[in-house]
């Protein structure tokens, strides 16, 4: 009636101290557990190390664009500092540093994404797309937060781009 309940079925067993055989399984548990915390703290850490200069970014309900390999950033914060990839640029000196870049094969020059904080005026915003369009960077992309009334999107940064005329 019930076979193979009462011991001595399909399967070896042992008796005695130490009998124990092998394990042949590899217990993979504590690996997934370690991964899955590693990438929750790249998740965390991620956009945080991407944006260097504290700027209060305004909200936008703009699509979030692919970012290019061959960008500029350039932020303009609170307090009027204007920062070309993390370093402070002198006032006047900012044309002279644009100049610098050379475009690629294609004949293009790097992508512009420009951070400004929200509480600028936007005569200077204007006055440093100026200065962009002038050194002959006609794409620029103009970087904003998700607004809050977007559903599925928490705070990331995304971008709006605004392509000018030379």
């Amino acid at each position: 009636m019930a076979m193979g309940s009462l011991g001595g079925g399909g399967g070896r067993r042992r008796r005695g101290r130490g009998a124990r055989a092998p394990m042949a399984d590899i217990n993979v548990t504590p690996l997934v557990d370690v991964m899955l915390v590693l990438l929750i703290i790249f998740m965390v850490t991620a956009p945080l190390l991407k944006a260097g200069v504290p700027v209060e970014l305004p909200e936008s309900r703009a699509k979030a664009l692919a970012e290019e390999k061959k960008q500029v950033t350039i932020s303009l914060a609170r307090d009027g500092g204007v920062y070309l990839d993390e370093e402070p640029v002198a006032p006047g000196e900012l044309a002279d540093r644009l100049a610098a870049f050379a475009p690629d094969a294609e004949g293009k020059l790097p992508l512009v994404t420009l951070r400004a904080d929200k509480g600028l005026d936007y005569g200077h915003v204007m006055g440093v797309m100026g200065e962009l369009n002038r050194a002959g960077f006609t794409s620029i992309s103009l970087v904003t937060i998700a607004s809050a009334a977007e559903p599925g999107v928490s705070g990331a940064d995304v971008s709006a781009r605004s392509d000018t005329a030379p």
